[in-house]
């Protein structure tokens, strides 16, 4: 993933919705910068964050640096689980920057759904470049129980953000 403006990352952070007891996953490959923003959002307002790292070495770089915060959270994770619940925690937000094979997409789309609490919000990062990708994830999203589903396309330089919503009762 390309740096990030941070400034920008802190505008779209704006859109959590403030309340009690808050988890925040993100599921990523090595985006440091990101999970430094994120982290003290979640320090501040006292929400639990997780972090999912898909990359082993990142995980060892990034398990050392956040291990003696009491809500952060960070996990080794591989996107071959038969499962992404863990230990029944669902989450109002989940932030994924790491790439998604288009293979896989539908199926991780599933997975996700189930960890997300109802009307939480999937926040998706995607390259500017590609358009067709874009409209792929839109299709996907809506054909897996996903609604309400918007692209920011203007805040950042090198990345659309696709952020949809759970509904209750719908799907998996």
């Amino acid at each position: 993933m390309k740096n990030i403006e941070e400034d920008k990352l802190e505008q779209l952070l704006e859109l959590i919705v403030h309340a009690p007891e808050i988890r925040i996953a993100h599921l990523l490959k090595n985006e440091e910068s990101m999970v430094n923003i994120l982290n003290n959002f979640c320090q501040k307002y006292e929400y639990e964050y997780i972090v999912n790292c898909t990359d082993n070495s990142f995980f060892d770089l990034i398990s050392k640096k956040y291990s003696d915060r009491e809500k952060t959270i960070v996990k080794q994770f591989s996107l071959d689980r038969r499962r992404y619940m863990m230990q029944g925690k669902m989450y109002e937000y989940l932030f994924v920057t790491c790439p998604i094979e288009e293979k896989i997409r539908g199926d991780f789309l599933k997975k996700s759904h189930s960890t997300i609490k109802n009307a939480g919000n999937i926040l998706v990062f995607i390259s500017k470049e590609n358009f067709e990708d874009r409209y792929n994830w839109l299709e996907l999203l809506e054909k897996n129980y996903y609604v309400a589903s918007n692209v920011i396309d203007n805040l950042f330089e090198h990345y659309d953000v696709l952020i949809s919503k759970k509904m209750h009762g719908w799907g998996g």
